[in-house]
């Protein structure tokens, strides 16, 4: 073992998202109003702030408000105010629009903004480092460190340069430990980290199973004619069918430009299935392709979403630190929205650190960070839609059904609560009890295949170094997955990662190609024997999204 070199920080954050440079921002706020000095460090795996963010989005501009309270005069990126909202289910063939009377007000958008999350997040960064923040892109947190009583004191940076054997390169760099007295975990759903921490400290215990989503989603310029910036269109129904959750949505910015996405449940049970495929169909829709045709696809990528809400909330906090975002979960599944979420969830714990380092305490817990979210609007807002993804796991027609019963008749004020007793893949059934689905092919103008659209999320790892996406038995893809599930990793990926190939006595085997990781997770979510692990590559490796 090489020696790690240190630095020291009062704060450190991982992850430089919305949630992780929230937090960092407040942290220094509250510094300069008290006159303290106060030291925060921020790592992020992407080459660059924003390069692994992607979201729809439309944006409740309120915590950013809270936030930054002169966020327009100081720039930004929220420009496209939403001036429309269409809500349509579709047939295979047709579409029935809900008219807005009917309209729950969780999918009321006027007074949000049509955004780019990457474009906002590069925005908090530069916030973050006008308040002296120091934010290092291009370094993954691969370790969490531990003190004598079992507290955290910080996290370490991966090793660079290591070969795919395990043995060091000549470009060898050993990682470094951050210690702080305080550590914020900001890494998005599914964080490889988080997911430790939630393991050791039992944070989920007593809560319901967390529950995920796979979004994937294209950016594409289209005809100037067909641009109708802040129209946004969310849809249910077809390609899915009822038993599957899901939806999607087409956002139009300023620009000619139109983002366009689906969101599916990872919790469906046919393996045939593949989110990818289906996202793809989706684009052929009468009521949709014909704001595409004529136009170029320009961007794509994929990610997961913590989805399970209130009831799925982890402790948020434990010995030295805290997990805030979607780290934690705090996206609000009924109103498809998440950023604003996690900016307020990053301000509580910024508030309760701060008051923990000024009475020079560390390593603690931050039981004020919990107190104060329960006292919070995002708390209210969360238990109003606490029932949401519950009744989707009963089908569409009972989901639509009981939101609109519960968001629309009675204004979130529900006197029931349903509860979830089963992880997303465990979900998922045998191959042969499942009816096979027959994917179009694409035609390269409409529709898409995966290596042609992981091109355009400027994916790239170096290829001699140790593979990211581990398994804890090497047996278990062909003997249990392929044989059962039909192999279901090739079809859940949306970046061509797994795929079983023939070795060289004729014999089946996963070939994982991990260059192609856009480090989306679901193969962390979905595997129904949860053998494969993600884990952090070398930093700065990975996607690299411009606009997402």
């Amino acid at each position: 073992m090489t020696e790690r070199e240190s630095m020291e920080y009062d704060v450190v954050i991982v992850g430089a998202g919305p949630a992780g440079l929230a937090t960092a921002i407040r942290l220094k706020q509250l510094a300069a109003q008290k006159d303290q000095e106060i030291s925060v460090c921020v790592l992020e795996k992407g080459a660059e702030v924003g390069a692994h963010i992607l979201s729809g989005a439309v944006m409740d501009p309120g915590a950013l408000t809270e936030l930054i309270p002169d966020w327009k005069e100081k720039g930004a990126p929220l420009d496209t105010p939403v001036t429309e909202d269409k809500f349509l289910f579709l047939t295979e063939t047709g579409q029935r629009e809900t008219p807005q009377w009917l309209l729950p007000p969780c999918f009321h958008n006027v007074g949000n903004y049509v955004i780019s999350l990457g474009q906002v997040t590069r925005w908090l960064g530069e916030q973050a480092e006008a308040l002296e923040v120091e934010v290092f892109p291009g370094f993954a947190a691969a370790e969490v460190l531990y003190g004598e009583k079992g507290e955290v004191i910080g996290v370490a940076t991966g090793d660079m340069g290591v070969g795919r054997d395990g043995e060091q390169t000549p470009h060898y760099q050993p990682g470094m430990a951050l210690l702080g007295r305080y550590t914020i975990f900001a890494e998005g759903a599914r964080g490889q980290l988080g997911r430790e921490l939630i393991a050791k400290y039992q944070l989920d215990k007593g809560r319901d199973p967390q529950s995920y989503g796979i979004g994937i989603k294209e950016l594409w310029e289209i005809d100037p004619a067909k641009s109708k910036p802040g129209l946004v269109v969310h849809t249910a129904g077809w390609p899915l069918d009822s038993d599957t959750y899901g939806g999607s949505f087409l956002y139009h910015l300023k620009d000619n430009l139109v983002a366009v996405g689906m969101v599916v449940g990872l919790d469906y049970a046919n393996p045939w299935l593949s989110p990818f495929e289906e996202f793809q169909r989706y684009k052929t829709h009468p009521a949709i392709r014909g704001t595409f045709e004529g136009g170029k696809r320009i961007a794509y990528g994929a990610r997961a979403i913590t989805a399970g809400g209130l009831l799925s909330l982890p402790k948020l906090v434990f010995p030295g630190g805290a997990l805030v975002g979607c780290e934690a979960g705090f996206l609000n599944a009924s109103r498809i929205k998440g950023s604003h979420a996690a900016i307020k969830s990053g301000m509580m714990a910024a508030e309760a650190a701060f008051d923990a380092l000024t009475a020079q305490r560390n390593h603690d817990e931050l039981s004020a960070y919990p107190a104060a979210f329960e006292q919070s609007w995002l708390h209210a807002e969360l238990n109003k839609a606490r029932n949401f993804k519950q009744w989707f796991k009963k089908g569409r027609t009972m989901g639509t059904l009981m939101t609109g019963i519960e968001q629309w008749l009675l204004r979130g004020n529900i006197p029931w609560t349903i509860h979830r007793d089963k992880p997303d893949h465990a979900n998922l059934k045998p191959a042969d009890q499942c009816v096979k689905i027959d994917y179009p092919k694409p035609d390269g103008k409409l529709t898409f295949d995966r290596l042609s659209s992981v091109f355009i999320s400027n994916t790239n790892h170096e290829e001699n170094q140790p593979i990211h996406l581990t398994l804890k038995d090497t047996s278990v893809p062909v003997q249990v997955n392929l044989t059962k599930y039909a192999g279901p990793e090739q079809r859940y990926c949306p970046a061509g990662v797994y795929e079983f190939i023939k070795d060289d006595d004729g014999q089946d085997k996963l070939q994982i190609n991990a260059q192609n990781c856009v480090h989306c997770k679901t193969c962390d979510i979905k595997d129904p024997t949860q053998n494969i692990v993600w884990v952090t590559p070398q930093g700065g490796e990975g996607p690299v999204y411009t606009n997402m």
